[in-house]
């Protein structure tokens, strides 16, 4: 059995913390910037450390599985 809820929480997470798609922060010049389709190295970091944030907490402390088999 292939427990799949890493990869699709994964991804997931990924397209919607993708630094300047939906927002950034800290931004060019403002400190969030909603849809500029622009990054900066600051924003970047930030959104990694959010998105394992948020993963390492919908996988281990939550549990959330989706089984296959």
């Amino acid at each position: 059995m292939l427990d799949w809820a890493p990869v699709l929480i994964g991804w997931l997470l990924f397209i919607l913390l993708s630094p300047g798609l939906l927002f950034q922060l800290p931004g060019h010049t403002r400190p969030v910037e909603f849809g500029s389709f622009t990054t900066n190295g600051k924003a970047i970091f930030v959104h990694t450390i959010i998105f394992f944030g948020v993963f390492t907490i919908l996988i281990l402390a939550v549990g959330i599985h989706i089984v296959t088999g």
